[in-house]
């Protein structure tokens, strides 16, 4: 296994950038490949479980594993068949509005292919 973070930053407030990683009907908001959101409680909590659906028919189901608010911090696993990836994200407020980061754990391969959707993803994040 293998481990890439992705980082962006924008003027969105923190506050602004951790309320739309709160409620997954809000993520194809934000992250373009995300066309729709299937989630078993509408905010993010620990054991929330869902299915995520991309373009092409592509969907990948999920279980948030931890989220600490006050730090606005989440980690969830996300899996399609045998392939599991673990993803750990991060908002942090900065002078000029807000800074993401998403560290995503799988085979070099997929992670390697999925890095610049997610920097792409987050940089839509901490946005106004």
């Amino acid at each position: 296994m293998s481990v890439i973070t992705v980082h962006a930053s924008g003027r969105a407030r923190a506050e602004t950038a951790w309320a739309r990683y709160l409620e997954p009907q809000r993520w194809p908001d934000w992250s373009p490949q995300i066309t729709r959101v299937e989630s078993s409680a509408r905010t993010i909590a620990p054991g929330v479980t869902g299915r995520v659906h991309g373009p092409l028919w592509v969907s990948v189901d999920f279980v948030v594993e931890t989220v600490d608010a006050s730090a606005m911090t989440w980690a969830w696993r996300v899996h399609r068949g045998p392939v599991t990836l673990r993803l750990h994200h991060a908002v942090t407020a900065t002078e000029r509005g807000s800074r993401t980061s998403v560290g995503v754990t799988g085979p070099l391969p997929l992670i390697l292919g999925y890095a610049p959707l997610a920097r792409f993803a987050l940089s839509r994040l901490v946005r106004p």
